[in-house]
């Protein structure tokens, strides 16, 4: 076996496991598969993480991770998904970055591994064994990965600063609250 199959083969292992874990993560989201929240749950928590409206940030979630994790499995449009899962591990990442990195502490050691295979994975491309190489490339051409990952970093960061601008008003408002009930807060 050449190094470069050894390479494919690779890439394939790699895209498999990722691919596999993102499409579970998110259908637990979307449809409450192997445990999760559904949709519902998922809004609820959504909301409560600073992320709103929680409904469609709960099924931007769970696309973002079931559909790039679909497409990297499966080899097809990696460059495109490759950025999805990166810009959509993006989010989680915020949400655990004040717990520090590690996840046994709740940290964001996990999200942004699967974020980094993503962007691995999408500037890397798909390899031979995969739909992208069937098709002839057609949907993983370099212009559309430099598009694909500056689409999906701008998203990311207009996500994040949302979030980072909803938990910021959440936290004034219970500063405020507990001065009133404390009655030093200015009437």
């Amino acid at each position: 076996m050449t190094s470069l199959h050894r390479k494919d083969l690779g890439l394939l292992a790699l895209r498999a496991a990722v691919g596999g874990v993102l499409f579970a993560h998110g259908t637990q989201k979307l449809y409450g598969w192997f445990g999760g929240a559904g949709p519902e749950g998922t809004a609820q928590a959504m909301e409560h993480m600073g992320f709103v409206p929680g409904e469609r940030s709960a099924r931007a979630a769970g696309l973002g991770e079931a559909g790039g994790g679909a497409l990297l499995a499966i080899g097809l449009a990696t460059p495109a998904a490759g950025s999805v899962v990166a810009g959509t591990m993006a989010g989680a990442v915020a949400v655990h970055a004040p717990a520090g990195f590690f996840a046994h502490g709740g940290g964001y050691e996990y999200p942004a591994l699967l974020g980094a295979c993503g962007l691995a994975l999408g500037v890397a491309g798909a390899g031979r064994y995969s739909l992208d190489a069937a098709l002839g490339h057609r949907l993983a051409r370099p212009w559309m990965g430099v598009l694909a990952f500056a689409a999906s970093a701008l998203g990311a960061a207009a996500v994040v600063a949302r979030r980072q601008d909803e938990v910021r008003r959440r936290e004034a408002r219970a500063a405020d609250e507990a001065a009133r009930e404390d009655g030093t807060g200015l009437s």
